[in-house]
């Protein structure tokens, strides 16, 4: 059994030479042992748009009959729709069958018990358990449920988007195609639909809208259309890129700057909750609307777990992950947080260029990849949080080494998916992103002269 598919956050691999039939059954069982363990009677079960996720879904969920376990089978939809179902049916537990933006080959599972997304420490006691095979036994029930109208609808009683504003949506072919398109309608807008048929091989573009190059076709429709916003998402749904009118990529945390500034103006005092990679200038947006900034480690489930520690009303990462508890119940919902972008845009007559236009600007890289052999990233990090020299920086080591300067910051950390450095970069002005860019690149050719850094 190969060990490295139980990650950081969830389980993921390769379908076949990793996640064998055999393998997945066991992690049913696991999985539905654990939940007995905690009092969790039943368990809610979706599945991705990945051509291996049916097959998946069925060993998944025989594993878990097999521990007793009773399993509510939603069905295909995003991964945010599950969380919704562990809210909304008699459940609070669920696996969301889904390899998210990994290649097609991949797949994974995300893992909620009693309302807690599993992370680390957890992902780790289950693999533990599938060597020592300590499982309950049983013979549990399944159901069919179909979950997705009730979810727009909980949606759309409450989201209002107060002038008609049109909108390309661009799925990559992946799952929240099945959803996006029915649930930005329901609220309104007139919809132009990109690559929202679901289709596993993800023929047009990959669907991780963290990537520049896959928002080229959302930007030359919004263009075309003389749309008001481009929604992008990736392959499960958890995770949101947006083009503003004109074809201007905007950033997760600058959209979490104009979201903050929206919840702060109900919630004065709200904490609000952002990941090491995100804009030094969202300390500030959030303070001056008098909410309490909190910067965490990159990960949907540790930025859960923050969320539930401090109470925060919003949190988001630089990859896309949005998280509301104002309103919502503080998972990660790309489709819900287009909407509630939506609401807050349309309540502006200004072009949505104009809007993002306002807020505070600089110069940022997006998200650097450095690859290096499997393990060596966390080795280079703790040598660098050892010795990093960066005179005169506030130096930040939740997460990785991030380095904030008067004039910019730079930050590496270690990969929690797959082997590699991610590095990002912001400042005043290209000057100063060179200079910090400089002193990271001594520090980490001192310590390991063989990476080839693409700055």
């Amino acid at each position: 059994m190969p060990a490295h598919v139980f990650r950081a956050y969830d389980i993921r691999g390769v379908v076949g030479r990793e996640l064998t039939p055999e393998l997945v059954h066991a992690i049913g069982r696991a999985i539905g042992s654990q939940a007995y363990e905690l009092g969790e009677q039943t368990v809610v079960v979706g599945r991705d748009g990945r051509l291996s996720s049916p097959e998946l879904a069925r060993q998944l969920i025989e594993g878990l009959r097999e521990s007793g376990r009773d399993v509510i089978d939603i069905g295909a939809v995003p991964t945010p729709v599950l969380y919704f179902a562990t809210h909304y049916l008699d459940a609070s537990s669920g696996v969301m069958v889904t390899g998210s933006h990994n290649p097609p080959d991949y797949n994974g599972f995300k893992i909620v018990l009693q309302g807690r997304t599993l992370a680390e420490d957890d992902i780790q006691a289950l693999h533990r358990r599938i060597v020592e095979g300590r499982y309950t036994s049983g013979s549990g029930g399944l159901e069919q449920v179909d979950v997705v109208a009730d979810y727009i609808e909980r949606i759309t009683s409450d989201v209002r988007v107060s002038r008609r504003l049109t909108v390309v949506v661009d799925c990559g072919n992946g799952i929240a195609g099945a959803v996006a398109p029915q649930l930005y309608r329901a609220l309104g807008c007139d919809v132009v639909e990109l690559y929202c048929e679901v289709d596993g091989q993800f023929p047009n573009h990959h669907p991780d809208p963290s990537v520049p190059e896959n928002l080229l076709a959302l930007t030359r429709a919004v263009q075309e259309h003389a749309a008001d916003l481009g929604l992008a998402f990736d392959g499960d749904g958890d995770r949101l890129g947006v083009v503003a009118s004109g074809g201007t990529i905007v950033w997760p945390d600058k959209v979490l700057m104009l979201l903050a500034m929206d919840v702060l103006s109900r919630n004065p005092g709200a904490t609000v909750i952002y990941d090491v990679k995100s804009s030094r200038h969202l300390e500030r947006v959030i303070t001056d609307h008098g909410g309490q900034p909190v910067m965490w480690k990159t990960g949907h489930s540790l930025i859960k777990a923050k969320m539930q520690e401090t109470g925060a009303l919003l949190a988001g990462e630089l990859s896309g992950h949005i998280f509301f508890r104002e309103r919502w119940f503080g998972f990660d919902d790309a489709l819900y947080a287009g909407a509630r972008l939506l609401e807050v845009l349309s309540l502006d007559h200004r072009t949505t260029a104009r809007i993002f236009g306002s807020l505070p600007e600089s110069v940022a890289t997006p998200e650097l990849r450095v690859d290096v052999p499997e393990g060596e990233q966390r080795r280079i990090m703790e040598r660098l949080a050892a010795g990093a020299k960066f005179p005169g920086a506030r130096l930040t080591t939740i997460d990785g080494v991030r380095a904030d300067f008067e004039d910019g910051w730079g930050l590496v950390r270690a990969s929690n998916t797959t082997p590699c450095l991610i590095l990002r970069f912001e400042a005043d002005d290209p000057e100063a992103l060179r200079r910090i860019q400089e002193l990271f690149r001594q520090e980490l050719l001192r310590i390991e002269p063989s990476l080839e850094l693409p700055f």
